[in-house]
């Protein structure tokens, strides 16, 4: 896939995936309104919670990125890779899309003070999961063989390592 079509189709899946996922969903179940009464502790929470937002946000931004640039093709199922995208954030985690959206949703529960939210982020985690272990992983085995086993058993799935091994490139 040519650069321009990964950025435009990255771009278009952005907004229909995650865009909707922690965004307009959150919304709907919100308004985007904080629960009351405001007090000291729900301050501090909601501290929290952006940050969880912002760090969820620059992952996603980052993981987008990786999939144009590195892997030649965008995130959304219908224009895959052309190369394995194994550099960056993947280094630490396989799954930094999936973790980002579940944290700026959980984010979302601490700034708006709504547990209902963190019920959310748990069945979208449980979702995509299901949809990583069914569907994902199988082609990517397909796809990449060899060399998607070797990630896949240095790399975990969903609770980031803490650090690089000497065999990890700087990409």
């Amino acid at each position: 896939m040519r650069q321009r079509g990964a950025v435009v189709g990255s771009g278009i899946f952005f907004v229909l995936a995650p865009g909707v996922v922690a965004g307009i969903v959150p919304w709907l179940v919100t308004g985007w309104e904080v629960a009351r009464p405001v007090t000291w502790y729900r301050v501090v929470l909601a501290a929290g919670g952006l940050l969880l937002i912002t760090a969820g946000l620059a992952v996603l931004i980052h993981a987008f990125a990786r999939f144009v640039r590195e892997g030649r093709g965008t995130p959304a199922p219908v224009a895959p890779t052309a190369e394995l995208v194994v550099g960056g954030l993947y280094r630490y985690v396989r799954n930094p899309m999936y973790v980002a959206v579940v944290a700026i949703i959980g984010g979302q529960a601490l700034v708006f003070g709504r547990p209902l939210l963190l019920a959310y982020a748990a069945a979208v985690w449980a979702a995509m999961a299901a949809f990583v272990r069914w569907y994902e992983e199988p082609i990517l085995a397909r796809t990449f063989g060899t060399g998607y086993d070797a990630y896949r058993a240095a790399v975990p799935a969903w609770w980031p390592r803490r650090r690089r091994t000497a065999n990890d490139g700087d990409a």
